[in-house]
């Protein structure tokens, strides 16, 4: 865009900051008489908005099915679909329930990857409410300031942030860490909500081969069976998601361009996309998918 002579910034963007989760974006109360009626107007006022600010860009992102549904393409709106990798509990007795319905060479990818880490030594704990201590915040922010330095150069969550977190919201954390000789060397951070598990942050101080899976996808997948989540959303991108246990699901934004031509060219690109990430998910559950001929209907969504 800078090279044809506009300019990309300002722009308006509707999301929650560093997290891929999908959700409503049009908010609005639990006793709302029409849903429908409101969304379209909130839609109207961010486009008005758009048009005063004179932003390059207005963009909607994560937002849940519905919101993504009821767009209409003639205000402008362009749909863009995506591919995230969840976990889905069609009600599992446990993990070795879950177990039963993979592929026999996935199971034993997933036990031979769980021996090893047992076998390193390290001491793993899953805490929650309660069970969360100072201590862990502090453990918690060390893992991911060295994963953010290792990655993105600048830790942007403060020690604060994660005391505050666990001070506030300690019911809804759930928090999977592991320990060598008392000492915290990895960590994943989940959030709970009403039926899901969201995987947000993972770092670690020491380098164990499969501990990551272990933490973060293996140890979710155990939460949600446990406590009766249907769902587990492990964050973004992530392909060898789907050799543990997680399937591809669309994610959905909303996207509207000021400028005409850039508009019309990017409107043609996201309608030749939409058809490439459909396909792409079906041919990755057909052929790619790790649950014997069959099991995934029970998880389909």
């Amino acid at each position: 865009m800078g090279r044809a002579g506009g300019a990309y910034y300002p722009k308006l963007h509707s999301s929650v900051p560093y997290i891929p989760v999908t959700g409503p974006r049009y908010l609005m109360s639990a006793d709302c008489p029409d849903p429908e009626l409101a969304r379209k107007l909130l839609r109207q006022g961010q486009l008005a908005l758009a048009r005063s600010l004179r932003v390059s860009s207005l963009h909607v992102t994560h937002c849940n099915q519905s919101d993504f549904e009821s767009a209409p393409l003639e205000d402008g709106w362009m749909p863009r679909l995506s591919l995230q990798f969840h976990f889905d509990n069609p009600g599992y007795r446990d993990f070795s329930d879950f177990l039963s319905r993979l592929s026999a060479r996935k199971r034993k990818a997933i036990l031979k990857e769980r021996a090893k880490v047992a076998e390193s030594g390290l001491h793993l704990e899953t805490l929650n409410g309660e069970q969360l201590r100072p201590e862990h915040a502090d453990a918690l922010f060390q893992c991911y300031r060295e994963t953010s330095s290792r990655k993105w150069g600048r830790a942007a969550l403060t020690p604060e942030f994660f005391h505050l977190l666990f001070e506030k919201m300690a019911d809804r954390v759930v928090l999977m860490l592991a320990s060598r000789s008392s000492a915290y060397v990895a960590a994943a951070l989940n959030v709970r909500g009403v039926n899901t598990l969201y995987g947000r942050n993972w770092g670690c101080l020491e380098e164990v081969e499969f501990l990551h899976f272990e933490l973060c996808y293996y140890r979710a997948i155990e939460f949600a069976i446990q406590h009766g989540l249907k769902r587990v959303e492990a964050g973004a991108q992530g392909f060898h998601k789907m050799a543990r246990g997680y399937l591809p699901r669309f994610t959905y934004s909303l996207h509207s361009i000021a400028n005409p031509g850039f508009a019309e060219v990017i409107d043609d690109f996201l309608v030749r996309e939409r058809a490439e990430v459909s396909q792409e998910r079906e041919l990755l559950e057909r052929e790619c998918s790790p649950y014997k001929i069959g099991a995934d209907t029970l998880s389909k969504s």
